[in-house]
């Protein structure tokens, strides 16, 4: 009985050939992923700082004048224009030079004075939910922590004292919460876009038929056509890394070692993957659309964009069968909370079981076709 692998070291040195000569699809594919993460490590902030603010101060005592200071120094808000009417703050905000409009009434200091209470309205632009729901915390805890500090002016103590403690990123860093979860994203596009153009490309020019008549097995060929891909999806790996630790100095608190180990699963999913859109596209442009069902999927349900557990049931419930699910758990336990293997073990072992099953549903369809020639 012949072994199923059989074949497999001819396809792996065909396929490191063609890697070879075609220097600029490698280049580009270690290129492009680094560009991306350039782009969108440095261009995006999910901290909102510098809000556009407006401000009718109708007061303008010295108490307002502290209250605005506090404003200024929470560095959510950038005032930008003082105005002297309530019709010049509606038209700021909608006109969108503003995203905040702040009015102390001509009363504010005579009624803190007097031990009273005093108002102070707050507009705020909610075109933008994550813009809004900052404005609206900000301004709250500064508005309780200025009460707090007025009603115990005379020595009393808190009865309940709070103190946070922000584990793992306590500077809240974007890069720290966001690279990490973007890597998943980049290895799943260069990996699954290589491996599925590989195949597709040997269907246009018609080898692919020829290798089906030779003494190679389905599976032996798709390993083939694998595992030189996994070894340039190892390597991008290796300077996603690289960069996210140098470039956007971003701390790695776990095993390096055992990141790179558990991303070997995930390579493999993404490029099983791909063979799979191989064996249904017959053309590039098929591949590149098929592929495209997972990507949109992979950002928006394995929680790199949204968390899981804010989801509807149905989609909670689907992006369990979403690989980057468990990849980005294993980034984002290694590189931030320091996450061992025995934390991880359970995410690596469904990386591999999804490889596996999409390694195989591919070598049917192969085998479905050798039968057919």
């Amino acid at each position: 009985m012949r072994s199923p692998f059989q074949g497999m070291g001819a396809v792996i040195y065909k396929e490191v050939i063609h890697i070879q000569r075609d220097k600029a699809a490698f280049f580009f594919s270690l290129l492009m992923p680094i560009v991306q993460m350039a782009v969108l490590g440095f261009g995006i902030d999910t901290n909102i700082r510098q809000i556009k603010t407006v401000v009718f101060d109708d007061d303008g005592r010295r108490e307002s004048r502290e209250f605005l200071d506090r404003l200024r120094n929470s560095d959510t808000f950038r005032i930008t224009r003082f105005v002297y009417s309530d019709r010049e703050i509606n038209d700021e905000i909608i006109g969108g030079r503003a995203r905040v409009g702040i009015k102390i009434p001509w009363d504010y200091s005579d009624r803190l004075l007097k031990g009273g209470s005093a108002q102070i309205m707050v507009l705020i632009d909610g075109s933008d939910s994550s813009v809004a729901g900052q404005a609206i915390n900000v301004t709250t805890s500064i508005g309780l922590d200025e009460s707090l500090k007025r009603v115990l002016a005379v020595g009393q103590t808190l009865p309940v004292e709070i103190r946070p403690k922000m584990l793992f990123n306590p500077d809240s860093r974007s890069p720290n919460f966001f690279l990490p979860g973007l890597s998943a994203i980049l290895l799943l596009n260069v990996t699954t876009f290589l491996t599925a153009f590989s195949i597709v490309r040997e269907k246009e020019k018609g080898t692919l038929e020829q290798l089906f008549v030779t003494p190679v097995k389905p599976f032996g060929l798709l390993l083939g056509k694998i595992l030189p891909y996994l070894g340039v999806g190892f390597a991008e790996l290796c300077l996603i890394l690289t960069a996210m630790r140098t470039a956007f100095q971003v701390p790695i608190h776990g095993s390096v070692l055992l990141l790179l180990l558990l991303s070997i699963p995930y390579l493999f999913v993404s490029l099983s993957f791909g063979t799979l859109v191989s064996t249904w596209a017959n053309s590039q442009m098929e591949a590149m659309q098929t592929a495209f069902i997972v990507f949109l999927p992979s950002a928006f349900f394995s929680g790199y964009i949204f968390p899981r557990e804010t989801m509807p049931l149905p989609f909670y419930v689907l992006s369990f069968f979403v690989p980057a699910t468990y990849f980005i758990d294993i980034t984002r336990g290694i590189i931030l909370r320091g996450a061992s293997l025995r934390h991880l073990w359970v995410d690596g072992v469904m990386l591999l079981g999804m490889g596996t099953l999409m390694l195989f549903l591919a070598a049917r369809r192969f085998q479905e076709k050798v039968i057919a020639v």
